[in-house]
């Protein structure tokens, strides 16, 4: 079972996310800071992080930075900045994938 990490700050967000995960067999675990995301994923046993671009203590761009540093597990960004300077910027820093909020939890689960 692939375990995703979701780091989001808004508890609704997470837990729709966590519940479509869920649903499709998937273990979801949730941070609400950035500067969790890089110990968790170094921990092991993380197969995808799911990353907010609006962190309360971090760009998600920094967080996906310092992950790409030392970790090539796959990141989709989850964010409400829709820009196209934001999606390539999300992009370029070697995120797999750009999703736009609002959002549908069953597009995400399949990407």
């Amino acid at each position: 079972m692939p375990t995703i990490l979701i780091a989001e700050d808004e508890p609704a967000i997470a837990e729709t996310v966590a519940y479509a995960l869920r649903s499709e067999g998937h273990v979801a675990e949730h941070v609400l800071l950035g500067e969790a995301v890089v110990p968790r994923v170094r921990a092991g046993g993380i197969d995808l992080v799911i990353l907010d671009v609006g962190l309360p203590d971090a760009s998600g761009f920094d967080v996906c930075r310092a992950l790409r540093a030392t970790s090539d597990v796959p990141v989709i960004f989850l964010t409400a900045r829709e820009s196209e300077i934001d999606r390539v910027l999300g992009l370029e820093l070697g995120a797999d994938d750009y999703v736009v909020k609002p959002f549908s939890p069953g597009e995400l689960v399949a990407r």
